[in-house]
């Protein structure tokens, strides 16, 4: 029965997610989405503490790719961010 909850949360979260990322136009889709990047570095703090805990190798394992995962998107949506900044500063 929890199977069956989770299922359809799921479905809602990828149907709502399609559905707000379908209405954003092109000019707010990449300063949304390097904000959002950075804001994953709470993912990163869960990951840790998933790896950190002593539940066995099997989550050790998928804390520390989850760490290394979360990482790469928040020094991406920094670069991103940062990248689009320096396109408005004057030369």
């Amino acid at each position: 029965m929890i199977a069956i909850y989770l299922l359809f949360i799921l479905m809602l979260a990828i149907f709502l997610g399609f559905e707000l990322i379908q209405k954003v136009p092109a000019t707010l889709h990449t300063p949304l989405m390097s904000g959002a990047n950075a804001i994953s570095g709470i993912t990163i703090l869960a990951a840790i503490v998933l790896a950190g805990n002593d539940s066995g190798t099997a989550a050790t394992v998928l804390g520390v790719i989850a760490v290394f995962c979360a990482t790469v998107n928040v020094v991406g949506g920094y670069l991103v961010t940062d990248r689009m900044l320096a396109m408005f500063k004057k030369k």
